[in-house]
């Protein structure tokens, strides 16, 4: 997303915004995300002075940053930062791309944790979250103003009512239905619901006819869930309808999309903020079947039949049945149009920096 905007801001003077960015990246990859080491705390340091030195001379700088979820470690480097350079900037916007960290420091944080966040990043000129559900999580640290700015990526399937529109829309009548789980591998991401589910959904077929196929695309993040993950996966009734592709991107990862006809996606990550996976099946006019968690239910409509609680396997089986006979993925499609598009978002995200 910051990537994104960054080039989005750049190529588009009439967004009105000057853009100097200090990429300050810590971790080498996701197994080094969160932890601490001496390395980070030089390269922190020269990020902050790298941003001190953009800001000497500008007239009105603006100090953008994005905070970090509820993890101590990310927290405290979020606390250096502040305190080395707040000072500089005239305003201060804080981009919430996480979420938890306001209930996290209500009900689980010290009380020197609670001060010192407080001291170092309340009272922002603005906040700005990706959901009016998230909006409570902010307020937590007191902004003098909150904005909410949904995500927005670049259309990744361009010729949808050219070459997709007619197959989303005769899903009902198919019975073999490939379902595409696409996400990090982890448990709170759901990986394993999914398994449960694509097995529970085709005990459950009935006089349907359907068979449900399931492929999960992405990494595992811990190789004591992969052993486990595929363990499961080689019993009998998994071991015909789940098939795992590891990592994916590029044309890959564009034919699993195109090939897809249900997305399965039933999270429980607690700093899930608005995922852009989902944004991608909607861009696809895939049917989702998915959970009532964080943001998610502001994708869809309120009677949308894909919204399952977390963590039950049964209603999400019951789920990828109704999206087949009773959804049009051609609609979802216009909502991506509509709502999550990069043009729109860019532009929205401009206003809403531009203080006055």
């Amino acid at each position: 997303m910051v990537k994104w905007m960054v080039d989005g801001f750049r190529s588009d003077p009439s967004l009105g915004l000057e853009v100097i960015h200090v990429d300050a990246r810590l971790s080498s990859g996701m197994d080094d995300v969160g932890s601490i080491r001496g390395g980070k705390l030089r390269a922190l340091w020269g990020y902050c002075r790298e941003a001190l030195r953009a800001a000497r001379g500008q007239d009105f700088p603006t100090l953008y940053y994005i905070p970090s979820p509820p993890k101590r470690a990310s927290l405290y480097r979020d606390w250096i930062v502040m305190a080395l350079i707040r000072w500089r900037f005239h305003r201060v916007i804080l981009h919430w791309h996480a979420v938890g960290l306001g209930a996290w420091l209500e009900s689980e944080a010290w009380t020197v944790e609670r001060w010192l966040t407080r001291l170092f990043l309340g009272r922002a000129d603005r906040a700005l979250v990706l959901a009016e559900s998230n909006r409570a999580d902010a307020e937590v640290l007191r902004p003098r103003s909150v904005a909410v700015v949904s995500n927005g990526i670049p259309d990744p399937c361009p010729d949808f009512h050219a070459t997709l529109a007619q197959r989303r829309a005769g899903l009902a009548e198919r019975r073999d239905i490939r379902v595409l789980f696409m996400a990090h591998c982890t448990r709170d991401k759901g990986v394993f619901g999914a398994v449960e589910a694509v097995v529970a959904a085709n005990r459950s077929g009935g006089d349907s006819g359907r068979r449900f196929r399931l492929t999960v695309a992405g990494s595992f993040l811990s190789s004591d869930e992969e052993t486990e993950f595929r363990g499961r996966v080689a019993r009998g009734d998994a071991a015909d309808c789940v098939e795992i592709a590891g990592f994916v991107s590029g044309s890959q990862k564009d034919r699993l999309f195109r090939e897809a006809d249900v997305f399965l996606f039933p999270t429980y990550f607690a700093n899930e903020g608005q995922p852009l996976n989902l944004i991608e099946a909607l861009a696809y006019g895939l049917p989702c079947v998915t959970t009532r968690w964080r943001s998610i239910p502001e994708y869809f409509p309120a009677d949308y039949p894909g919204l399952c609680i977390p963590r039950e396997v049964p209603p999400l089986a019951q789920a990828l049945h109704a999206v087949v006979g009773g959804v049009d993925g051609r609609r979802l499609r216009c909502s991506f149009e509509e709502r999550f598009a990069l043009e729109s978002h860019l532009s929205t995200l401009a206003a809403a920096i531009r203080i006055d």
